[in-house]
């Protein structure tokens, strides 16, 4: 893995940190050293309890442009490559699984695992001057790592359609079919981004847990497997205390408590 400096820069502020990929020249590539550094932040952040959201951006005029490819074909064989995606996979696992909601700030083109970093986050807010591509079948690399985030993110149709003809869609569209939340102006793109950040960070901590990790672990079973697991994490949430002041705040019409996370 390369040793690599700076690739990775944090900023926190109001109970959101920022996370900024800082790899401009190489297009912010994912190369082992970077995702490592996303991997240590999100490490880091799922210990620190004055975190209650992450954003994740990039400097340059492009958002991620996927693995670093010069870096894959300079590895030795497969088990370096398998190596490779494995990590890659455990930073996509980490960002699901981190308790807290992690909003990618897209303000230039995502390819490839840029597009699956995109569709793993749980929220995106995108410049209208955003592309999003999966254009490993042009190169005779077919995206299969990034197809698993972007088919859970978007319809069947419309994630085969990227995925086997490579062609870029436009911020409207990726609104359109659910990869993105919004599209905005350029200009408005930092102020939308942490305006959602900050209605996010204001909820009961606890509660963002909760609903987080039963959102993704109730999409893959059956219905009713589903509602039973669901039941179990509502009754669950009702205990807490967090459930008990904002429902007593709520029914008595005062201000929105302070949340305990507990």
């Amino acid at each position: 893995m390369s040793q690599e400096k700076d690739v990775l820069l944090r900023h926190d502020s109001g109970g959101v940190a920022t996370l900024t990929m800082n790899r401009p020249k190489q297009r912010n590539a994912l190369s082992g050293g970077l995702m490592a550094a996303i991997q240590g932040a999100l490490d880091s952040i799922a210990r620190d309890r004055a975190v209650k959201a992450v954003v994740l951006a990039a400097n340059g005029p492009v958002y991620c442009a996927g693995h670093d490819l010069r870096e894959m074909r300079a590895m030795p064989g497969r088990q370096a490559l398998e190596a490779l995606f494995r990590q890659c996979s455990a930073m996509m696992l980490s960002i699901l699984r981190l308790p807290k909601p992690v909003i990618a700030k897209v303000q230039g083109t995502a390819t490839a695992a840029g597009c699956q970093l995109v569709a793993t986050c749980d929220l995106a807010v995108a410049s209208t001057k955003a592309r999003f591509a999966t254009p490993g079948v042009n190169i005779g690399l077919f995206c299969s790592t990034p197809a698993v985030a972007l088919s859970r993110a978007v319809g069947r149709k419309p994630a085969m359609e990227m995925l086997l003809t490579g062609e870029p869609v436009t911020a409207r569209e990726a609104l359109r079919i659910g990869l993105i939340n919004r599209a905005v102006a350029p200009a408005r793109l930092d102020a939308e981004t942490a305006a959602l950040a900050r209605r996010v960070a204001s909820k009961s901590p606890l509660t963002v847990k909760i609903g987080k990790e039963n959102f993704y672990r109730q999409l893959e079973m059956g219905i009713e497997q589903a509602y039973d697991q669901v039941s179990r994490a509502m009754a669950e949430n009702m205990l807490a205390l967090d459930a008990e002041a904002g429902i007593d705040a709520f029914l008595e019409k005062k201000p929105e408590p302070e949340w305990k996370g507990r």
